[in-house]
């Protein structure tokens, strides 16, 4: 198996478990939540970094601009797309959000062809097809247009895009990109400190502490696995694996946080479903052929 479709995998899994997590602390604002993402990651990746003793890149990556302008524009889609999925989700739109995720591998296969010139097969095209009717459908059924999934896809199909064509490897990509969010988050933090709306030290719970500072590691192990699996896959084949991301979301938001999922939406979910079952089996088919 190449191994880029298992780190690939792991990484929507852990991805499709993310709303039990940011449920569990639904008491902290949005915002303040992601600050602490970014502050606690880049505290993670920095220990490993350090017994790793992997620091030689980062003199190198400093002088040169277009690498550190391609990981600013990395690290703002990552911070639009955590701070408007962390918002959907405690504000009680989980099923909408996984929305943007099924939007998101046809972003994927759209770029893939655009910008890296990928080529599909034919059986592809027809999986692609039957996905973006099943998408198309549930936007349909939605009676407007769907902002939360629209701007969930597009930020993470292009953060996708610029993780697969970094000069960096997943765990140095992803802390020269939190490196470059941390002043803010930092500032972010001490001004709410300064003004005693600071949840991490003013709850009354542990729990919510112990939660928040959780943050790093729950976010930065799913991104090292999805950037070091874009980097040996196809846009196409990374597109299809995540369909498990919002599959699993989709289901925690109807049997766990019980929102509404009326027989018009499962059929749009079974249509994807189908398409991600047509793929499979077409990539199965022809490498058994190839054999």
């Amino acid at each position: 198996m190449n191994p880029g479709i298992l780190y690939a995998t792991l990484a929507f899994l852990c991805w499709g478990l993310f709303p039990l997590y940011f449920h569990a602390i639904n008491e902290v604002p949005p915002q303040e939540i992601l600050a602490h993402r970014m502050l606690w990651s880049l505290l993670f990746l920095v220990v490993v970094l350090t017994v790793r003793q992997q620091w030689k890149w980062l003199p190198k990556v400093l002088g040169q601009p277009r690498i550190l302008a391609s990981f600013v524009a990395s690290a703002l889609l990552l911070t639009a797309n955590w701070g408007v999925y962390i918002w959907s989700v405690n504000n009680g739109h989980v099923i909408d959000a996984s929305l943007g995720y099924f939007i998101n591998p046809l972003v994927n296969v759209l770029l893939g062809l655009v910008v890296l010139k990928e080529r599909l097969r034919r059986g592809q095209w027809i999986a692609i097809a039957v996905a973006a009717s099943g998408v198309a459908w549930l936007t349909w059924q939605a009676g407007q247009l769907p902002w939360i999934a629209l701007i969930l896809g597009i930020t993470f199909g292009g953060y996708g895009l610029l993780r697969k064509t970094a000069a960096l490897a997943a765990l140095e990509g992803l802390s020269l990109e939190t490196m470059i969010l941390f002043p803010l988050a930092l500032v972010y933090v001490a001004w709410l400190t300064l003004h005693g709306q600071n949840t991490f030290l003013n709850t009354p719970y542990d729990s919510t502490r112990w939660l928040l500072a959780a943050a790093g590691p729950i976010t930065a192990v799913p991104l090292l696995l999805f950037a070091a699996g874009a980097r040996k896959i196809p846009m196409a084949a990374l597109g299809l694996i995540q369909y498990l991301s919002p599959t699993m979301q989709a289901l925690l938001g109807v049997w766990v946080f019980h929102e509404a999922f009326p027989t018009e939406r499962m059929v749009g979910f079974l249509i994807i479903w189908a398409a991600l079952l047509l793929y499979v089996a077409e990539g199965l088919w022809v490498g058994r052929r190839a054999k």
